[in-house]
């Protein structure tokens, strides 16, 4: 039977770690944010967690260590956040791969994002340029379908991995149009790029961020924008809409997340500190001299756009029988 003095004791020690909680959360952070990015150096995800965390830093006050988790899609680095203490010094930046269609498609990626992530914030919108290498004697969108009929097995599209937002939009694209062309995966932008400067690929789609350096030295040639609106530094390339291929509306996003029992009070100051940190004048200029737009809101307007993400590409993979071996 416990005593008076133990039970008080016990009560005085449960008090205490509840009192800690929000003490701990309101004094966060006190030592360096590791920001996870689930791909390989020199792609989109990892210059923009550069920039940004540039700015993160002076907003909190504490260094931002980037550190790249790449393979499987974005897998392996969702894991790793997914697995870590949900204290916040562990958080993950990343697009599509890790979020919503590595998971669909992957059945032994390890974990559930819905269960086991929690919404930060989104952070930056792009959009995807669709690009061909220029011995290709393809000009236009409207002429891949009937090059790809012509020469079936023949072209390959390169991606950044299996799983990502770019590799189902390949497989959007052959669903609609019937065509047999060749997806080639890579393990992130940096050797897909390399891959279609090589020859290796003829043709790819990839945020303007990566791309865009390339097709402005002449060494790629763009067919379209995957996108709503023409980018103002290729004001003379269509976008999918105007071409009469709207089904490929779709715009590279980068978002945040934090293991799921993160406490709310420290997801809100996350929140607030990239908000502060991307309302910076020289930030935004950075960002958009690579097309990308700030594009920030609540934890739960991110779950809402993830949730959309989900319901389109689910459809997808389901059409075209998608599955990692």
């Amino acid at each position: 039977m416990m005593t008076k003095a133990l039970l008080a004791a016990v009560l005085v020690a449960a008090g205490a770690l509840h009192a800690a909680a929000p003490a701990n959360a309101q004094n966060y952070p006190t030592r360096p944010i590791k920001v996870v990015v689930p791909f390989p150096p020199g792609g989109p995800t990892d210059g923009m967690a550069r920039i940004i965390s540039d700015r993160l830093s002076a907003v909190l006050g504490q260094p931002i260590v980037v550190e790249n988790k790449g393979g499987a899609g974005g897998g392996i680095g969702g894991k790793y956040v997914t697995d870590a203490e949900p204290d916040g010094y562990t958080i993950l930046m990343s697009p599509g791969g890790s979020l919503t269609t590595g998971p669909m498609i992957n059945p032994n990626i390890g974990y559930d994002p819905v269960k086991t992530l929690a919404s930060v914030a989104q952070l930056v919108e792009m959009p995807i340029i669709v690009a061909v290498h220029p011995d290709l004697p393809v000009h236009a969108m409207s002429e891949v379908v009937p090059y790809a009929k012509a020469n079936p097995g023949g072209l390959k599209w390169g991606s950044q991995g299996f799983g990502t937002a770019p590799h189902l939009l390949i497989e959007l694209f052959k669903l609609e149009n019937n065509v047999n062309v060749v997806h080639v995966p890579y393990r992130g932008t940096g050797p897909m790029l390399t891959a279609i400067l090589g020859g290796e690929v003829q043709i790819v789609a990839d945020p303007s961020t990566t791309v865009l350096p390339h097709i402005q030295a002449g060494k790629l040639r763009p067919l379209a924008i995957a996108g709503e609106a023409r980018l103002p530094q290729l004001p003379n390339v269509p976008t999918v809409v105007e071409t009469g291929f709207p089904y490929l509306v779709s715009p590279f996003w980068l978002a945040v997340t934090a293991p799921a029992a993160t406490p709310r009070p420290i997801i809100d100051k996350l929140n607030g500190a990239f908000r502060e940190a991307l309302a910076v004048p020289e930030t935004q200029k950075r960002l958009a001299a690579l097309g990308a737009e700030v594009k920030i809101g609540s934890p739960e307007d991110l779950t809402k756009m993830l949730a959309g993400e989900r319901t389109k590409w689910g459809r997808v993979v389901k059409a075209a029988n998608l599955k990692m071996e």
